[in-house]
């Protein structure tokens, strides 16, 4: 009897242990898309490049004094100079003629800023704002970036995190569903010892504990196993392609696993002390429905 009984409690505590797991294999996917997302959001802003066309009576030293002082304004992330030489230079690699040739000698070319923007700064008002305040400097003649661009990765970049967020809350919803009915069918065999418990007199808190210990290492070894999953896979794509340790931080790792862990040790403890309130709280009778 007691061998079927420790068969029946094994069985049951696997069942248990891998349906938290994918549970909470879940739960650490959503994190690691929000998150990656994000990252991957911010790095596309910060790439956009904004083109500052120079006076072309500009010296060199001139321009590359310019270059160093506008690197101290808030909206600058990054800047490269291009000469007027050196722009010469890549337009003679990409075309494969010199196109001096046809203007006798002269250099056509103006000197140019390359220049990035932290990520709150890549947005049409913000754009405007900067290109406003560079044409005020009379060593800038024009400020040239692609604006249709700006305004559709905004726009996409706005409705990808909208459909994350939604989707991150109702995968939410339905991770914690699935915990406590795994957890509440797990109590729910143990209805009649918490009951004939009760009857002897047995506090609610010495009630609980043992349901309490064994659904908290549950709840850890299913986070563990789930994180092990996680980080095998994210180990397998970085083998793949090493731009997604770009986007996939060590910073983004960590949230991710202690994510993980807390949700599967704080989601099996809430859940447990809940299912077993409510058998504790149930009437005999009811206990045969």
């Amino acid at each position: 009897m007691k061998k079927i009984k420790y068969k029946s409690f094994g069985f049951q505590w696997l069942t248990s242990c891998i349906s938290t797991t994918l549970v909470l294999l879940l739960l650490g996917l959503v994190v690691l898309f929000g998150f990656s997302a994000n990252e991957l959001s911010r790095s596309v802003r910060e790439n956009l490049t904004v083109t500052l066309l120079l006076d072309d009576d500009l010296s060199t030293e001139d321009a590359d004094t310019f270059n160093m002082r506008i690197q101290d304004c808030p909206f600058v992330r990054s800047t490269t100079l291009i000469s007027k030489e050196q722009a010469l230079k890549e337009e003679m690699e990409r075309m494969g003629t010199d196109p001096t040739e046809f203007l006798g000698g002269e250099n056509p070319y103006t000197a140019s800023i390359e220049m990035t923007v932290p990520a709150e700064y890549a947005c049409t008002d913000s754009l405007l704002m900067i290109s406003k305040e560079l044409k005020a400097m009379w060593q800038v003649t024009d400020v040239v970036y692609q604006r249709d661009i700006v305004d559709n990765l905004n726009d996409t970049l706005q409705k990808a995190t909208i459909v994350l967020s939604v989707l991150a809350l109702l995968l939410m919803v339905i991770s914690i569903v699935l915990i406590n009915n795994t957890v509440r069918l797990s109590v729910y065999s143990q209805r009649f010892t918490i009951h004939t418990m009760r009857l002897v007199g047995a506090s609610w808190g010495f009630i609980r504990w043992p349901f309490i210990k064994r659904s908290l290492g549950i709840g850890l070894t299913a986070a563990v196993l789930a994180d092990a999953l996680l980080f095998g896979a994210i180990y397998w794509a970085f083998q793949q392609d090493e731009y997604i340790t770009t986007i996939i931080t060590p910073r983004i790792i960590a949230i991710m696993g202690a994510s993980v862990l807390v949700a599967g040790l704080l989601l099996t403890l809430i859940c447990t002390w809940l299912s077993v309130g409510h058998f504790l709280r149930m009437k005999e009778k009811e206990m045969y429905k």
